[in-house]
């Protein structure tokens, strides 16, 4: 990271996103504890990137045995039906006023970028019909389309919060 000015605010040192940073490694843990994809795939970033973005913006990562306290919340607001997009966009706008988040909001507004403008192929959940489909079909016969990464990424979160 270069520093933060030449103005001398920042002393000279670095400035490091920890916030955003912890709130990322929370979120990595979560998804690698649940074991739902190889940590290598998009889904899995997408997840990891809805569930940092969660963290986050829910008023920061907490460490330790706290982190336990504050799933239900996180699962909360990751749950379904629930407009997560636009407390996602309401809080990054109230944020950009704070100065004190500098490279952290940066380091969050990437991420919302990356899963608002990457789309990922995945099944059609509204095009399957429950027990419509044959299991010894093969994947390409199943219906599938474009879905914006935070969409994909979110429900992998939330069942990541569920099984940890």
């Amino acid at each position: 990271m270069r520093p933060e000015g030449s103005s001398g605010t920042s002393g000279g040192e670095l400035v490091v996103p920890m916030a955003w940073m912890y709130a990322e490694y929370i979120a990595d843990e979560l998804l690698r504890t649940g074991d739902l994809m190889p940590p290598t795939t998009l889904e899995f970033r997408a997840g990891r990137n809805a569930l940092a973005l969660t963290i986050f913006l829910s008023d920061g990562a907490v460490g330790g045995a706290r982190v336990v306290a504050r799933l239900d919340e996180w699962s909360s607001l990751t749950a379904a039906g629930r407009p997560w997009r636009r407390w996602v966009c309401s809080r990054l706008r109230r944020l950009a006023g704070d100065q004190e988040q500098g490279p952290d909001l940066e380091m969050a507004r990437t991420a919302w970028r990356w899963l608002e403008e990457t789309e990922l192929l995945a099944t059609d959940l509204e095009a399957v019909v429950p027990g419509g489909v044959d299991p010894r079909a093969d994947e390409e016969d199943e219906p599938r389309v474009w879905t914006p990464a935070w969409e994909l990424g979110l429900p992998l979160g939330h069942l990541a919060i569920h099984l940890f």
